[in-house]
């Protein structure tokens, strides 16, 4: 039976490749949590009743925008 063992070389730009990489991912992720909180502002403007013709209540925005996040409706 024969052993093979590959040395693994980090090379200077894979570690500059990575380091980009999680610099575009920061920048997803800040930009994503920007658009909440831009729908987040926007539904907090409209009323009450607009809000309920939407099927949630002021205390669910929250819910609402971070839903595919955190799934925690009561039932």
């Amino acid at each position: 039976m024969a052993n093979i063992s590959h040395a693994i070389h980090n090379s200077f730009y894979d570690r500059v490749g990575d380091f980009f990489m999680s610099l575009l991912k920061a920048m997803d992720l800040a930009g994503s949590a920007n658009a909440r909180f831009r729908e987040m502002e926007h539904l907090n403007t409209r009323s009450d009743a607009q809000l309920e013709k939407m099927g949630l209540r002021r205390e669910e925005i929250a819910q609402h925008v971070f839903r595919d996040i955190y799934y925690a409706k009561a039932a």
